[in-house]
Order: structure tokens, then C-alpha cells, then sequence
């Protein structure tokens, strides 16, 4: 090794930072990244640089919209090798999105081959797939080779690829987006492209026009899927100016009547990025749980196009009731959030109101038409230049001929002569116009296009059409200077050309028609729970494993029971299909079942675990049948308890609500109705303490306060009594005693008691 190798400055040079701004500088550069080149469209033609870098390349490799398809697979490697150095799936997924007519309003790719559907299968492998652009595509694309637009290089330098489209529509708003950045997301429904060019042309006339007018051209979104739009014109108009807001939007439904009373809901749209197999695996899983027991089947009907088949349970049922159950409960009715959060001129992100976007776009197609207008006048002056060249040499074709045929430079001798000014042909001397280095002189670009004229344009007919041609030039020349001398007259241009397209794509056409109507979503009656289903009385009888059902009526609950081998009877008692049933667990989570949604008697039922998230690990306390504005005491074996309003036990979910808080070692005892003035506690040591009921708190969850000091064991039972009627309990004979005078046992909440009553049973259960 050399001493060079030696010195530390070979290896770089290393510089000490704190960590916290080494990573946040390298951090920032992540989120800008991300937010730049990712996840926010451009608000001047709406895509993202994947989108671009796709339709670019198809523009390349020339499939045009009458052209023929190529390989996906081609497409997607082409993107990736020459602009987008990224996955190739990614990429395909994007291209593939781009042709779902159910994603995007306006497909931009006409694809060929499975590209998925609205049920959520994904696309077919690229190598089965192809694709072409599609006629809208192109129009994004009007004035790439007209200097309409900034090129940049591509990743490696090797090729360049636009910074923006020319984007002759507002594809942003069309179209919509999403995407989740660093810190930020963009999230814009898509718009009806008529209604979006006919608010173009509404702040053509007016920029002043406020967000409120816009909307008389602009009432809302327009998704792919359909779709009924039920959000208030005033929530609207407030998403709209601000930038954030949501829509509501509804599946469209309808009632098909079979006959001698029977009908059916047949829903033909559903709502915008609903995948069509996970509707209905929920309106599935509402039928199986019976959450909504007006619904009796659902089934898919569809082909091509969208038919769910919505059983009611009776005929007698309400259509309107059952449809604003289900929009409650699924996803036949969802809310797509708007946050248009965009970049403007492809820097600034800035969450913009419709008005901006437009003027975003707007903005954008004046300096477009105005970068066509000066390239076109360039080609003008070009061709101007080489025609005063032409008409030079049709005056003096002898003295041309000679120089090619005789002089060794003849491009040279060709710019060196001084042509005269004699016409002996049908020129006139205003027809003339001398040539730019100086008095009959010709110029290099002259005298090369001379040299490379045919020999079949040295006729009389050909020096016609080139006075004509240059006539017609110098027509289009001064109308593009006038145009770019003029606001007025760029802002006509744009509104002549956004009206072309609207005619093109507009209403009327495949595309054009609107499709998410309006309506008012109207009341939607909340119906109890309990007024859907039919009152009936039942037995409920769960064994000591947890397997839980419900017989009909209300059984004699000395009937000895069946039940699986090696299990017995743990709890039976009486209720009606309309009660809900709460289930005690030892952690202090309170779990609730319906007794109409409780497997049928015959059998052995079904393991209540299945039913509840109750941990394999942990035992029920209690069950009981929950009733409306009583109180409850709850208490754990460490003696610690309060009240709780039996609102406060319901659980939502099979998750169950944490009630009673309990630590290790510790479980709840017990959950009794409140009735009377005060509390009676025993413990496992058989000291009893009686106490004022107001002692004890009324709180909706938590640990509680003690009830009774023990110095071994725990609490065994408490239950609440009025006083002057005694304490009672049942011997060990089955016969009822009561005692009267509890003075001995009164006391303070927390105190240790004293022993029982003489003739307390044994098991220190009061009941």
C-alpha cells in the first residue's frame, strides 16, 4: 500500500453532525420527494409523473387510439428502462388503472384483455394483457412537438421526457385523484367533463365568478359507477370553496315487483371504489348475525353490468326502511372525503378550491397556446425564408442552372451572386421581398433548400403554389402575432377549443352523459332494534363450557337438560327474543347478545366464544337479562365495587366494554339489580357487614371503592336490600329466613363485619 493510500483525504472527507439533523435533512428530502414526484398531481393536466411517464411512452411507441394494441408487458418495460426507474407491477398497476372504466371517469388507456372488474379481481399478468391509448389520451397530449411544454432529462440523462401535458381538458377535476404524501394526502372525486368545460367557458366570460355560480355548471361530482349523490347543495358549495369536505353517495336502487305481492330491491349501481364481493360478504355477515333482521338474502345477479338481489324477510316490509338500514350498515352508502390538495405549477402543494383549479388549468392552456403560437410562427419565418429562395431562383432559373452545373461550390457561388430585380415572369415587384442578409443576396438555409429542389418543381404550376403558399403564410403570421398581441383573443382561442373537445367527448356521446344523479337523502326513521323483531318468549340455557342456546318459550327450569359429555347446567332463566342477554366475564368486560340472534334449542347450541371475543383463559361471572334504567352493583373478589346505570353495560361489539377494572389475581364477583336502601357484603371468612347504599358511588367504569376490609380471602357475596324489611336467605333446608335486627352488622363501608347470622348457608350465598 502506498503512502498516498495512507492519508485519510483519499478515503473523503467525514464531517460530524448531530443526529437529529442528519436525519432530518435526509428525512425532508424523502418527504419532498414523495410529495413531489409521488403521491400529488399536477394541477395543470392532473397526473402524477407515473401517469405521464406512461402515456409518454405509448406516445413513443406510437399506439395511438386507431393504431393497433401492444403487449402491456412491452409498455411497462419501455416506461421503466427509459423514464420511470421503478417496479415494473407498479408501473403496470398504474397503466391498468388507467383502463378501468369503473376507476377512472375517462379512461385514458383503451386496454384489451382482463383488467380487473368492480368485483376486486386485479388485472391479468401484462404478458396476457395490451393496450393502446385511448382518443381522449391524445388530446392531453396536442403540442409535444410544438414546444407547448418544458422537456427534462430523463433519470440517466439519456432521453427527455415533459414536465407537464399540454392537457387541452381539465383532466385533474375529470378524472380525480388520490394519494397519500409525507404528511399530507390529496384525495378528488371525478368531475362530468361537459360540465367542466362549460364552467371554463363561464370564467372565460367572468373571472370574477364566485364558487356558488360556478355551480350552476358544476353541481357536483360525476363517479364512473353511478350512483345517487345525496349531500346538500350548501355542503357542497362549502367542500368546493374550501378544498376539504365529503359527499355522500348512494347505491341506486330500485323495487321489482314478482307478483301476488311479492317484491324485491334490485340495486344496478353501487357506490364509487366499492368492491361489488365484499358488499356482499357484509350484507352476508348482517344476514348470519341477524343485525338487521328485515333482510332475508342477498344474491348477485350481475353480468356485465350491476344486479344485486335484496330479499326482505316479509312482504309486508317497508322498502324505505329496509334500504336506510342498509345504507347505515354497509357500504350501499359511503362518504368520499375531498382534500384537493395539488401541486401548483408542479411546486407548490396548496389544497386549492374549484374556482383555483380551474384557474390552474386555465392558466396553463394560455401559456401553452401561446409556446405553439411563437414555435408556429418560427416555422413560418423558416418557411417564409426558404420560399424567398424559391422564388429567387424561378426569376434567374437560367443563371441557377448554370452555377450547378459548371461552378465546383455551387452553394457558395449561389450565395455570393447579387440576383437582380428584373420579373420576366408572372412576379410583380410587390410580390418580392429581398432576402434577410442584404440586397439580392441569398442565405445558407436559401441557398441549401435550391440545391435540394427537385427537378419536377422547375414548372410553371409549381412557382403558382408556392406564391400561394407564401400568401397563406404571411396570412397565418399576422393572424399568431395579432393572437399573441391580444389577451382577448387568447382567451376566445382557448374557449374555441375547449368547446371542439366539449363536442367531441361532451353530452351525448359514449362518455359525456352524466351518470351520479342528485337527490335529498331524505329522513331515514331509526328503528329499535327490538321493533324488528318478533316478541316471543324463550329459555335461555348455557352450560358450564360456554355452549349457550335459546328453546322456545318458557320452559320449566327444573327440567333437567341435555348437554355434551362431561358438561353440565351453569346458567338457564327466562326471556323474550327481543331481550338483550349481558354476559359477566371474570376480566370485568361485560359482553351482550340478543336473545332472537341465539342459536335454536335443539342440540347442543353453539360455543358462546364464537359469538363473543371472551379469551379462551378467562370464566363467566354472571349472566343475566339486561333491563332498561335499572342500576347494577358491580363488585370484584378483592371487595372493591360501585353502581353502574344499566345503559353504561351494553357492549356495541363482540369485543365486550371494559366495566369493572380488575387487577392480576383478581376477578369479578358479581353484577346484582340495585333495589332497596342499603348493601349487605360477606366475606370467604364468614364476617358479614351491612352499609348505607349512598356509601357506594355511581360511576360508569372503573376499579371502584371498597366495600369490605378482609384480612384473608375475599369477597364471597353482596346484594342490596331495604332495611326495614329485613335481611333473608334460604337455610340449607330450602326454607326462608329473615332477619329483622341488623344492628349488630351495621356499620361504616370498608369495615371488617362480623360473623353471620346463626343459619347462613354455608356457601356464604345469600341466594
Amino acid at each position: 500500500m502506498s503512502d498516498e493510500d495512507d492519508d485519510p483525504k483519499s478515503y473523503g472527507l467525514t464531517v460530524a453532525e448531530p443526529l437529529s439533523r442528519a436525519i432530518g435533512e435526509r428525512y425532508l428530502t424523502y418527504a419532498l420527494s414523495t410529495i413531489m414526484h409521488r403521491a400529488l398531481p399536477d394541477a395543470r393536466d392532473g397526473l402524477k409523473p407515473v401517469h405521464r411517464r406512461i402515456l409518454f411512452a405509448m406516445r413513443e411507441l406510437r399506439l395511438t387510439a386507431t393504431g393497433g394494441f401492444r403487449k402491456s408487458a412491452k409498455i411497462a418495460g419501455d416506461v421503466m428502462g427509459n423514464y420511470h426507474p421503478h417496479g415494473d407491477a407498479a408501473i403496470y398497476d398504474a397503466m391498468a388503472r388507467l383502463a378501468q372504466d369503473f376507476a377512472v371517469r375517462y379512461p385514458l388507456v383503451d386496454g384489451q384483455g382482463n383488467f380487473g372488474n368492480i368485483d376486486g379481481d386485479g388485472p391479468a399478468a401484462s404478458r396476457y394483457t395490451e393496450a393502446r391509448l385511448t382518443a381522449l389520451a391524445e388530446t392531453l397530449m396536442e403540442g409535444l412537438t410544438e414546444n407547448a411544454v418544458d422537456f427534462r432529462p430523463n433519470y440517466d440523462g439519456t432521453l427527455e421526457e415533459p414536465v407537464v401535458m399540454p392537457a387541452a381538458f381539465p383532466n385533474l377535476l375529470a378524472n380525480g385523484s388520490s394519494g397519500i404524501a409525507v404528511g399530507m394526502a390529496t384525495n378528488i372525486p371525478p368531475h362530468n367533463l361537459d360540465e367542466l368545460i362549460l364552467g371554463c367557458q363561464a370564467m372565460l366570460k367572468d373571472p370574477g365568478i364566485t364558487t356558488e355560480a360556478l355551480m350552476a355548471h358544476i353541481p357536483g361530482p360525476d363517479f364512473p359507477t353511478g350512483g345517487i349523490l345525496v349531500e346538500p347543495r350548501d355542503s357542497i358549495l362549502d367542500a368546493y370553496t374550501s378544498g376539504r369536505g365529503a359527499f355522500r353517495l348512494r347505491a341506486r336502487w330500485e323495487k321489482e315487483d314478482l307478483g301476488r305481492g311479492n317484491w324485491q330491491i334490485v340495486v344496478t349501481e353501487i357506490p364509487y371504489q366499492v368492491q361489488k364481493s365484499k358488499l356482499i360478504e357484509k350484507l352476508a355477515e348482517l344476514i348470519e348475525t341477524k343485525k338487521i333482521p328485515l333482510l332475508a338474502d342477498v344474491r348477485d345477479e350481475s353480468a356485465e353490468d350491476v344486479r344485486l338481489i335484496i330479499e326482505p324477510r316479509a312482504r309486508t316490509v317497508d322498502p324505505d326502511m329496509l334500504m336506510g338500514m342498509l345504507f347505515k350498515n354497509s357500504d350501499l352508502e359511503i362518504r368520499f372525503n375531498l382534500n384537493m390538495n395539488v401541486l401548483i405549477d408542479g411546486r407548490v402543494p396548496k389544497v386549492c378550491g374549484l374556482k383555483e383549479v380551474l384557474e390552474a388549468f386555465l392558466n396553463h392552456r394560455r401559456e401553452v397556446l401561446r409556446r405553439r403560437s411563437e414555435h408556429r410562427i418560427e416555422k413560418i419565418d423558416h418557411r417564409l425564408e426558404v420560399l424567398e429562395g424559391f422564388i429567387i431562383a424561378y426569376l434567374n432559373l437560367d443563371r441557377v442552372i448554370d452555377i450547378i452545373r459548371y461552378d465546383e461550390d455551387p452553394k457558395s457561388a449561389l450565395m455570393r451572386e447579387t440576383w437582380g430585380r428584373d420579373f420576366p415572369r408572372a412576379l410583380s415587384e410587390k410580390d418580392y421581398a429581398p432576402p434577410a442578409p442584404g440586397e439580392g443576396e441569398l442565405t445558407e438555409i436559401q441557398a441549401e433548400a435550391i440545391l435540394n429542389m427537385r427537378l419536377r418543381s422547375l414548372r410553371r404550376l409549381e412557382e403558382i403554389e408556392l406564391r400561394r403558399e407564401r400568401d397563406a403564410l404571411m396570412e397565418e403570421r399576422a393572424g399568431l402575432a395579432d393572437l399573441l398581441d391580444s389577451d382577448r383573443l387568447q382567451w376566445k382561442r382557448i374557449g374555441e377549443e375547449l368547446e371542439e373537445i366539449r363536442q367531441k367527448f361532451g353530452k351525448g356521446t359514449a362518455l359525456g352523459d352524466r351518470r351520479t344523479d342528485f337527490a335529498d337523502a331524505g329522513e331515514v326513521e331509526v328503528v329499535p332494534f327490538e321493533a324488528m323483531i318478533e316478541r316471543e318468549p324463550i329459555t335461555v340455557i348455557c352450560s358450564r363450557m360456554g355452549w349457550i342456546r335459546a328453546m322456545k318459550g318458557h320452559v320449566d327450569l327444573t327440567t333437567e337438560q341435555k348437554f355434551k359429555d362431561g358438561d353440565g347446567p351453569r346458567f338457564a332463566f327466562h326471556a323474550e327474543t327481543t331481550d338483550k342477554i349481558l354476559i359477566v366475564a371474570e376480566n370485568g368486560r361485560f359482553y351482550t347478545l340478543v336473545g332472537a340472534n341465539l342459536p335454536g334449542g335443539r342440540g347442543m347450541g353453539e360455543p358462546l366464544r364464537l359469538m363473543v371475543d371472551l379469551p379462551n383463559d378467562t370464566g363467566m361471572t354472571d349472566m343475566i337479562v339486561w333491563r332498561a334504567g335499572v342500576k347494577y352493583m358491580v363488585a370484584s373478589t378483592a371487595g372493591d365495587g360501585f353502581i353502574v346505570p344499566a345503559e353504561e353495560l351494553v357492549a356495541q361489539t363482540k369485543a365486550g366494554k371494559q366495566v369493572l377494572t380488575v387487577r392480576d389475581g383478581v376477578k369479578a364477583a358479581l353484577c346484582r339489580p340495585v333495589a332497596g336502601d342499603h348493601v349487605a357484603v360477606v366475606g370467604d371468612n364468614r364476617k358479614m357487614l351491612v352499609f348505607a347504599l349512598s356509601e357506594l358511588p355511581e360511576m360508569a367504569k372503573g376499579k371502584g371503592v371498597r366495600l369490605q376490609k378482609y384480612k384473608d380471602g375475599g369477597l364471597s357475596d353482596a346484594i342490596t336490600f331495604a332495611l326495614a324489611q329485613g335481611l333473608s336467605w334460604k337455610d340449607p333446608a330450602g326454607r326462608t329466613r329473615t332477619e329483622a335486627d341488623l344492628a349488630e352488622w351495621l356499620g361504616a363501608r370498608a369495615g371488617t363485619g362480623k360473623m353471620a347470622p346463626r343459619g347462613f348457608p354455608r356457601d356464604n350465598r345469600f341466594n
